[in-house]
């Protein structure tokens, strides 16, 4: 009897710790936003890297990819709320470009010469949170 009291207290307990644990919140936003992302700037079989992150409000980000010497084409976008905007930069020193998030937009590509890695930096200036995407490609 002891055994049988001692295993229903702890299925009991075991039921009452799994309903009680944290739900996961998804903003459904960020999940919107990342199609629109992944839509605008699509998969190609002779990318280098690709990258897709979710930033959250005045936040910054740095990417950082190891190349072998070359002429690239770096190609970028956002989404986001109306009037959301972020900034990307290209290396140190540099002030970087502002790209809209919202309304209609196409990605931004940039040819540079990389000796040994690309150095991205992207800038949140808006008050929400945004879904940033780039994609690095040989230039041919």
């Amino acid at each position: 009897m002891l055994y049988a009291l001692t295993a229903l207290s702890v299925v009991i307990g075991l039921m009452w710790w799994w309903r009680a644990a944290p739900r996961q919140v998804v903003d459904e936003r960020l999940t919107r936003w990342r199609l629109t992302a992944e839509q605008l700037l699509p998969d190609v079989g002779e990318q280098e890297a690709v990258s897709t992150v979710a930033l959250e409000a005045a936040a910054e980000h740095e990417e950082s990819v190891k190349v072998t010497p070359g002429s690239f084409l770096v190609s970028v976008v956002c989404a986001g709320d109306n009037g959301s905007r972020i900034r990307v930069s290209l290396g140190i020193g540099d002030s970087g470009r502002g790209l809209r998030c919202s309304g209609s937009r196409t990605p931004e590509v940039f040819t540079v010469g990389l000796a040994r890695e690309l150095h991205l930096t992207v800038t949140v200036e808006s008050a929400t949170p945004v879904v940033f995407r780039y994609s690095l490609q040989r230039d041919s």
